[in-house]
């Protein structure tokens, strides 16, 4: 380095693994420097001798990796579903927990009683578990309010926790997640209200990043689904769909025909959809906690995505029916177990291809020069460490835009 640079700290010791271009690309005994919370430069250790800072952080080993990024959550709600978690596994079905008035209603019911500060308050609480385990990123959607005053409710509880977080909090408006009690008889009444009022309000108060949807045979059709995204469209805002969770309605390739930043789930997405989500650059998000609490044995085809160069996302699906999930780093390991995906392929999909299913891969996801400094430092020797460990809060410090949490 010829020239001095001038920034606000350096941290060094350590092998900077940068993910750049969803790789591994190890820098060995590396050094970030960072200025106003963007990395200004990084590269060897032995090479930052130019670099002036105001304070210098000297790790001692380890490896460095890009805050990790958990693109799918649910984890503001109003009370918990831990009993019917026990009902199940003392053999009641889920239609008679239905009967009983349980299952997703029971969370609308409880969501609609709530305040804002009280989903905001439950919500911290399980967001502090990921954040402790190096999530500096997160998506968080709405869609357990399924009335107009009860999803604005949530979604503002989401812009209050990322006001109130050191994380980069995004809301998703997932209103078409299931069809509200009220509309039982005339789902596309729910649909009417969606795409007339609850988008271009959310819109005009600026409440959501995207929106979202559910195409399965038990919540919306195709056609439904496309109605939400034109609307979404119209508005100037992305999309991202869960589908070919349980079946296959070809949700996968009506996402990509609407550009969607992801489709979610795609344990029965075809080789159709995957050629279609290649073509509009959707990303996959793989959610191995569902997959793991349903007990579900259709695979999501991941050699397809690998064949068609489809990026692979990964996140926790944390929400209180189908997958409580309280660690981002657990679902690495489940990803390579279930899944079959190499080590290198889960840090991708929590660090830049989850930044990708975001929309935010020019400014997060890998430790490039521009983008944002939030990483991890790990006392470990390799990155495939962070998946073999299972259980058990690995220590680490995490850097969320330049400042040490």
């Amino acid at each position: 380095m010829a020239d001095e640079l001038r920034c606000d700290s350096v941290w060094y010791g350590a092998d900077v693994v940068t993910m750049r271009d969803g790789q591994y690309n190890i820098i060995a005994d590396g050094a970030i420097a960072v200025r106003e919370g963007v990395i200004v430069w990084i590269g060897m250790r032995a090479e930052s001798e130019n670099i002036v800072a105001r304070r210098r952080t000297d790790f001692a080993g380890g490896i460095i990796t890009p805050g990790l990024i958990d693109c799918h959550t649910h984890l503001v709600f109003g009370g918990d579903r831990s009993q019917e978690f026990e009902q199940r596994l003392n053999g009641v079905s889920y239609a008679e927990i239905a009967a009983q008035g349980g299952g997703i209603l029971a969370t609308v019911r409880a969501t609609r009683e709530a305040t804002v500060e009280q989903l905001v308050s439950s919500a911290r609480w399980r967001i502090e578990r990921l954040l402790a385990e190096g999530v500096t990123t997160l998506e968080i959607k709405s869609g357990y309010g399924l009335d107009e005053a009860s999803e604005i409710r949530m979604l503002q509880a989401i812009r209050q926790l990322a006001q109130q977080l050191p994380a980069d909090v995004l809301a998703t408006c997932l209103a078409a997640h299931a069809v509200p009690p009220e509309f039982n008889h005339h789902p596309d009444g729910w649909i009417d209200v969606i795409c007339q009022r609850l988008l271009p309000t959310i819109k005009a108060e600026q409440l959501a990043d995207a929106v979202d949807a559910f195409c399965e045979h038990l919540a919306f059709s195709p056609a439904q689904v496309s109605r939400v995204f034109a609307r979404a469209q119209q508005l100037g805002l992305p999309v991202k769909l869960h589908a070919g969770q349980l079946s296959a309605l070809g949700g996968s390739a009506l996402a990509a025909r609407f550009n969607a930043l992801s489709a979610d789930h795609l344990e029965y997405a075809s080789e159709s959809d995957v050629q279609a989500m290649a073509q509009h650059g959707t990303v996959a998000v793989l959610l191995p906690g569902a997959f793991y609490l349903l007990r579900e044995t259709q695979l999501p085809p991941v050699e397809l995505f690998r064949q068609y160069k489809v990026p692979m996302a990964l996140a926790s699906d944390a929400n209180p029916g189908t997958s409580p999930a309280l660690s981002l780093r657990l679902m690495l390991n489940m990803a390579c177990t279930l899944f079959r995906l190499t080590p290198e392929e889960a840090l991708a999909g929590v660090t830049l291809n989850g930044a990708r299913a975001l929309g935010l891969e020019k400014t997060h996801g890998s430790l490039e020069c521009g983008k944002v400094a939030s990483f991890v430092h790990w006392p470990l020797t390799r990155p495939a460490e962070l998946v073999y460990w299972l259980g058990g809060q690995l220590p680490c410090q995490v850097i969320w835009r330049g400042e040490a949490q």
